[in-house]
């Protein structure tokens, strides 16, 4: 057998356990929103030259895999509850840690005053959107950690203050404002 298995070629996939759903079951897209997230965090990884925000990104990154398997386990298998309250409270931690080292404008800021900050920028989208279609699952299901909304919701906080942060680590600590 090669990479490939065929088992999706007629549009489903598997869930953890035996369960097989349509690729369009909201699921598999707030997976593939969590997993985007996960693959633009994997370039801010590689990229960056702080050997801080590296450690601190894999560890995101980490949970994110934590997260997806909560969402695609089903109701065969054992319920998993990786994302708790003290996942939660260490995002509050470190964005609280990063807060106290930028100045948090009161405008918009435009993206883009550095690479590492765009990146940041654009997984802060993805993160929201992941965020809103979880919401809209746990609307329309059995899932209800009610901590894995709230960890997405920190997580795009966290990433707003990192862009701040690469901003400033990289030389442009003057964000382009929308007046």
């Amino acid at each position: 057998m090669g990479f490939y298995t065929r088992k999706g070629d007629d549009g489903k996939t598997g869930l953890l356990g035996d369960k097989r759903v349509s690729k369009a079951n909201l699921i598999i897209e707030v997976n593939g929103c969590l997993d985007e997230a996960n693959a633009v965090f994997g370039i801010i990884r590689s990229q960056t030259l702080s050997v801080e925000i590296k450690e601190l990104v894999l560890d995101i990154q980490k949970k994110l895999y934590q997260l997806m398997t909560e969402v695609a386990s089903n109701q065969k298998i054992k319920k998993f509850n990786f994302i708790d309250e003290n996942s939660v409270l260490w995002i509050e931690q470190k964005i609280s840690l990063f807060s106290e080292r930028v100045v948090i404008p009161k405008e918009f800021i435009v993206p883009g005053d550095s690479p590492h900050g765009a990146y940041f920028d654009f997984v802060r989208t993805i993160v929201r959107r992941s965020e809103r279609r979880l919401a809209e699952l746990q609307e329309k299901t059995d899932l209800k950690n009610e901590y894995l909304l709230q960890f997405l919701n920190r997580l795009s906080s966290l990433c707003f203050i990192l862009e701040l942060y690469e901003n400033n680590l990289y030389g442009n600590g003057n964000q382009t404002l929308v007046k």
